[in-house]
């Protein structure tokens, strides 16, 4: 078989010699660039081989291998096989993202029925009870939100100038599109998609976040905007078009503007080419073409030099145009926009309204004209082999195999895999090698993702996404072909921020329950699942209330188990206030030997509530070696479970300087035991209380709720260290007890119409108020109680 398809390569190879001369003519440049490493950095066999199968491919790659910085992305896509480069030029692989409930899965459902995806469009909370697409799960379209990012893949026609001609001809796009959620519970699954996607479309409506946007800049989005619900009352494009200037600090102008408002919104005027798009038919499948209205002529120039201004700023093609006075053609202005949006120096801004139907099509002409086809995106791994050193990939499908498991589902066939393929090409039955484990794995079933639906296929090239079936790995693992040791960075993984104590409340489901339990942490790295060494409940930790209480649900609809959530018992410790000496005897006379140890000494706090401390100040011997050792036992035994509430000890100090033994009845164990009768003792006369633990929490939302913020805050007995007023967004860092923050997050959310966002971490201990100390002592004075009597 190897030999067939180096045949075939080979004859390849031949075609494009004799035929290619373009190749043939970038050929020299791409020579010079690249050099050959010295013998001891040969390329491994594997890819030796493969060199046969392209004739740019091996220079291009040693370079990628040894010299990344040097390649440009433009070398790259200059010495594409033709066919290669066709594919890839006719690809797209995008997102929508944006705040929550601005309107995405709405305009993936229009996306997908005007590229022949779907034949019938349904509503997010629609009447007929079948719900969007892409909202395949069932808790989505009740709740009428996202939960899972959900990937499709549809074909775009649009109408390009002929080469030779110049005629307008129909030519079909590839996009693989990805929906995520706008929840900030759901983050990661946001993280999870811009790690794979080379462009995405950033959705605004009445309000947008910082959040998509700082998610877009972690991983080199460019991105093109789409103010969206422009037939709402009182819908204002250009207050969205200067929140992306002046908030997110990112160069943008429209390059459209309304034909009608509100109610009236028809389509809008295309700034390049100044002709208007206006939206016709049942649905707004049809596209009419005409003259811009006179009644919006003067606007629409002022609003297309505005542009053209802004373009001037980031291009240096227009800047010198903008500096000669001469106007740039549209086609130098539709040149320029891409260049700077692939730079990610400026994003065009579009409009229209999704649930009306109004001006999608051209939103997808410039999802094709203006964000890059995979080629033409950086990506880069690390070579184990070579002590990490950066590699950058190449999407030629004639190289070795180098993908991305982004995304695991639990699926009616087993763990489905989402692979995002780098460089070279994945087959049916191919062998592939898991970076992170070294196991070596084979591929049995390669589908293509519409939503909840799979297309199979036999074959996937460079720069596509797809899914895997029978492949175990875990969410981020790289996968290579061959002997390459290369290994991509993951997604980011924000830590979880809010926790709950769980347990099934039959015991007959603690099978299912565990089950469950490892599945969602297999796939949702923000999700995650430990015991309470201290009071032995099974905790999850999350993003939040909601992120938990769907994973809740979901035990109960897909696992039938039901399960009892609580608050988890908040780790808090306990220290004392005074100096108190101890004098304890411990004396017991049973048949045979008795027990008997003396310990004298005293208790302190240590000055700082850092780790206890244990010393012998004897003189004379009183007490031997082994039995003082015993004691330092004994004392380490006690801090583990205070006197006071049965949590550790922090702070505490014991010297033991006198005591007595006995020849006969004196042993470890007795001096064990009398150390912990008179720490126990002392310790409850020391001034015993109970420290709580102090979160640095870190609260950002915009400055109209600063006031209702710190009302909180303020209720929950929080100390506010530090507050940062900005022109649009506040950050204020404060201490708040754990316990005071359950239920933090849903308050935040209502009292900044979802605009918040807050993270914590430990600081430190505090004591905890004086209330609360008394009712935690009798809470856990009664749980003795009722144990003592079982």
């Amino acid at each position: 078989m190897r030999a067939l398809s180096l045949t075939r390569a080979s004859l390849r190879t031949a075609t494009l010699r004799s035929s290619t001369t373009t190749t043939t003519a970038l050929r020299p440049a791409a020579t010079r660039l690249l050099t050959r490493p010295s013998n001891h950095q040969r390329i491994p066999p594997l890819l030796q081989r493969r060199w046969q199968a392209t004739t740019a491919a091996p220079s291009v790659l040693e370079t990628a291998v040894h010299d990344p910085t040097s390649l440009s992305q433009s070398t790259i896509v200059e010495n594409l096989d033709p066919k290669e480069a066709t594919r890839l030029s006719k690809l797209r692989n995008i997102g929508i993202a944006a705040h929550i409930d601005s309107g995405k899965t709405t305009a993936t459902e229009r996306v997908l029925f005007y590229t022949g995806r779907i034949k019938d469009i349904h509503e997010v909370r629609g009447r007929d009870s079948v719900g969007a697409k892409m909202d395949s799960m069932d808790l989505e379209r009740e709740k009428g939100i996202t939960i899972q990012s959900a990937a499709t893949f549809c074909d775009w026609v649009k109408k390009v100038p002929d080469e030779v001609s110049g005629e307008m001809r129909d030519e079909t796009f590839n996009i693989n599109l990805i929906d995520t959620p706008g929840h900030i519970d759901f983050t990661i699954e946001v993280e999870r998609a811009l790690r794979v996607l080379d462009g995405a479309v950033m959705i605004l409506c009445a309000s947008q976040t910082v959040t998509v946007d700082r998610q877009m800049r972690r991983y080199n989005i460019p991105r093109i905007s789409f103010v969206n619900k422009m037939d709402r009352a009182g819908a204002n494009p250009w207050k969205a078009v200067d929140g992306i200037n002046q908030k997110l600090r990112m160069p943008a102008a429209a390059i459209q503007i309304p034909i009608g408002v509100e109610n009236e919104f028809a389509g809008v005027v295309d700034l390049i080419r100044m002709k208007a798009l206006i939206s016709e038919g049942a649905r707004g499948e049809i596209i009419r073409e005409a003259e811009c209205p006179e009644d919006l002529r003067e606007f629409a120039q002022e609003k297309r030099r505005l542009l053209i201004e802004t373009l001037a700023d980031v291009d240096e093609e227009i800047a010198n145009a903008f500096l000669e006075e001469r106007t740039p053609s549209p086609a130098e202005i539709k040149a320029a926009i891409r260049r700077a949006t692939i730079a990610r120096k400026f994003s065009p801004v579009l409009m229209g309204s999704a649930l009306a139907d109004k001006s999608v099509q051209p939103m997808l002409d410039a999802v094709v004209d203006y964000l890059p086809n995979p080629a033409e995106v950086e990506n880069l791994a690390l070579d184990r082999k070579r002590a990490e050193a950066p590699v950058k990939l190449v999407s030629y499908a004639s190289l070795p195999f180098v993908g991305l498991a982004f995304k695991l589902e639990e699926s009616n066939f087993g763990q489905l895999t989402y692979i995002r393929v780098y460089q070279g090409s994945l087959k049916k039955g191919q062998y592939v090698t898991n970076a992170r484990t070294g196991q070596k794995v084979k591929i049995p079933r390669i589908v293509r993702m519409h939503s909840n639906e799979m297309e199979e296929v036999p074959f996937i090239g460079a720069g596509e996404i797809c899914a895997v079936f029978g492949v175990d790995c875990a969410s981020g693992d790289t996968f290579a072909e061959g002997g390459l040791g290369y290994s991509m960075t993951s997604m980011f993984v924000p830590d979880p921020v809010i926790s709950l104590s769980i347990a099934p409340k039959q015991t007959k489901d603690t099978p299912n329950f565990s089950k469950a339990m490892a599945r969602f942490q297999r796939e949702d790295p923000t999700f995650r699942v430990h015991v309470d060494t201290e009071s032995g409940e099974s905790i999850i930790s999350g993003m939040g209330e909601l992120h938990l209480s769907i994973y809740v649900e979901r035990m109960r609809r897909e696992y039938n188990v039901e399960v009892a959530t609580g608050q988890p018992q908040v780790a808090y410790r306990e220290t004392v206030q005074e100096h108190v000496k101890y004098d304890h005897l411990l004396k017991k006379q049973t048949g045979g030997a008795g027990d008997y140890a003396r310990v004298v000494g005293f208790l302190e706090p240590t000055g700082q509530l850092g780790p206890n401390k244990f010393e012998q100040q004897i003189v004379g011997g009183t007490i031997s070696e082994k039995y003082l050792l015993a004691c330092d036992k004994g004392f380490q035994a006690s801090c583990e479970k205070g006197p006071l509430l049965g949590h550790k000890v922090l702070g505490v100090s014991m010297v033991v300087n006198d005591g007595a033994t006995h020849m006969t009845d004196s042993s470890e164990m007795a001096f064990k035991n009398a150390t912990q009768q008179a720490f126990r003792k002392a310790f409850m006369a020391a001034g015993p209380q109970v420290l709580e633990p102090l979160m640095k929490t870190v609260v950002t939302a915009p400055n109209e709720f600063q006031g209702n913020i710190v009302g909180l805050l303020n209720k929950r007995n929080a100390v506010i260290n530090d507050t940062e007023t900005g022109p649009e967004e506040f950050t204020l860092q404060a201490d708040c007890s754990l316990n005071g923050m359950f239920g933090f997050s849903s308050q935040l959310r209502a009292a900044s119409q979802g605009k918040g966002e807050f993270s914590m971490e430990f600081s430190h201990y505090a004591p905890a108020p004086g209330q609360l100390q008394k009712e935690l002592i009798a809470k856990h004075e009664k749980e003795r109680e009722a144990k003592n009597k079982k």
